[in-house]
C-alpha cells in the first residue's frame, strides 16, 4: 500500500506580480471533499488564466485552491467513498478547480478522464483545460453542426490547436488566424484549410474569399476589442460568435443592423466558475466524442516545451512571450506511486 506523505511541494503566488512571484513552498496534502479523488501529479498544464491569477486579475472562487494550475495528469492515490467508478492506481488527467502546481491535487471525480491510450502523462496533462473549453463552447454554446465551418483566432495557442484538431477531425471546414508564417504552417498541419497571418492579411477579406462571401458559421475568439466588429463581418447568416477572452479589450462597437439582418448571435462564457455537474457533463462528452479520436491518432497533444515544477516562473515567461505553438507543461518530481 502506498503511504501518502504529510506535506507536498507546491508553487505559490506570494503576491500579485510578474513570474518572479511564483515560489516553491511546502503545504499539507489537500483534504478530500465529498466526491473527490486525490491525484499524485506527474504533470500540470500551464494556461493563460494562470498568468491572470498570478498578476491579480483572475479572482479565485471562494471554495477553490489558491494555488495556480487548472489541469493535471497523474496516478489516483486516494478517493472519497462517493467518488464513483475510479480505482486506486488509475492513470487519470483532470480539469482542476485550482491547485495543479503541486505534487498532489484533489479534484472532483466527475472532472477526471482516463489518460488516453498511447499518450504520456505529460501529453495528457496538456488536454483538459483547453479541450473542456473548446468542446463546451464550440459544440455546446456554438452548436457547430454537420456541414458547418469554424474560424479559430489564435490558432497556434493551446486553445487554438485543440479547436482546429477537434473540429477538423469531426469533419468541419476549419480556418485559423495566427501571427507568423511558422504558426500558420502549424495550423495547416493540424487540419486548418486556411491559415491567415493577421499581421500581413485582413482576415475578413481572406475568409470572405475562401467562403465565396458566405462567411463562416462559428467563430471562436479570445481577442475581443476591435476584432468583434470584424468578426461579425465574416459570419454567415445565423452565425455564432463565441467569446472566451478579450486580449484586445472588453469593450467593442457592434453594428446592430448587421447583427439583425444576418440573425447573428454573440455569446461568451468562462469555465472555472461552472459547477462540477456541468464540467462532468463536458467530461463525459469528451470521453465519448473526442477521446476515441485521440486514441486513433487523429488528434494529438501539441507541446512546445516542458519545465520542472520549480521552474514555473520560466514557463510563465515563455507563455507570456507568445512565441509558442500548443501547450507548455510542468513536470513534477514525485515519489513512485501505485500503478
Amino acid at each position: 500500500m502506498h503511504t501518502l506523505p504529510a506535506t507536498m511541494q507546491v508553487v505559490e503566488i506570494i503576491r500579485p506580480g510578474g513570474p518572479e512571484v511564483l515560489q516553491v513552498g511546502l503545504r499539507p496534502l489537500p483534504a478530500l471533499r465529498r466526491g473527490e479523488i486525490l491525484i499524485q501529479v506527474e504533470a500540470a498544464g500551464v494556461n493563460r488564466p494562470d498568468l491572470l491569477q498570478r498578476s491579480g486579475n483572475y479572482p479565485v472562487p471562494a471554495d477553490a485552491s489558491d494555488l495556480p494550475g487548472l489541469e493535471v495528469a497523474g496516478v489516483l492515490v486516494a478517493m472519497d467513498a462517493a467518488a464513483g467508478p475510479w480505482r486506486i492506481g488509475d492513470r487519470v488527467c483532470a480539469l482542476t478547480n485550482g491547485g495543479g502546481y503541486a505534487q498532489y491535487c484533489a479534484v472532483p471525480a466527475s472532472q477526471a478522464l482516463p489518460v488516453p491510450q498511447g499518450l504520456s502523462m505529460t501529453e495528457a496533462a496538456s488536454l483538459p483545460e483547453t479541450f473542456f473549453t473548446v468542446y463546451s463552447n464550440v459544440f455546446g454554446r456554438g452548436h457547430l453542426g454537420a456541414g458547418e465551418s469554424l474560424l479559430v483566432h489564435g490558432g497556434a495557442s493551446g486553445i487554438g490547436v485543440a479547436a482546429i484538431q477537434i473540429a477538423a477531425a469531426s469533419g468541419h471546414r476549419v480556418f485559423a488566424t495566427a501571427g507568423s508564417a511558422d504558426k500558420c504552417a502549424a495550423c495547416l498541419q493540424l487540419g486548418a484549410e486556411l491559415a491567415i497571418n493577421y499581421r500581413e492579411q485582413d482576415f475578413v477579406a481572406a475568409i470572405l474569399r475562401a467562403t465565396d462571401r458566405s462567411g463562416v458559421d462559428v467563430i471562436l475568439d479570445m481577442v475581443g476589442g476591435d476584432y468583434v466588429e470584424r468578426n461579425l463581418q465574416c459570419l454567415a447568416i445565423e452565425g455564432r460568435l463565441l467569446m472566451i477572452a478579450f486580449l484586445h479589450g472588453a469593450r467593442a462597437p457592434v453594428d446592430l443592423g448587421l447583427l439583425m439582418r444576418r440573425r447573428l448571435t454573440i455569446t461568451g462564457s468562462t469555465l472555472r466558475p461552472r459547477s462540477a455537474a456541468f464540467k462532468g457533463e463536458v467530461a463525459q462528452a469528451l470521453r465519448t466524442e473526442v477521446w476515441p479520436l485521440i486514441e486513433a491518432g487523429r488528434i494529438r497533444a501539441v507541446i512546445e516545451r516542458t519545465f520542472p515544477l520549480d521552474q514555473a516562473a520560466d514557463a510563465h515567461r515563455l507563455l507570456e512571450a507568445g512565441e509558442h505553438v500548443g501547450k507548455i507543461v510542468l513536470t513534477a518530481s514525485v515519489a513512485e506511486g501505485p500503478r
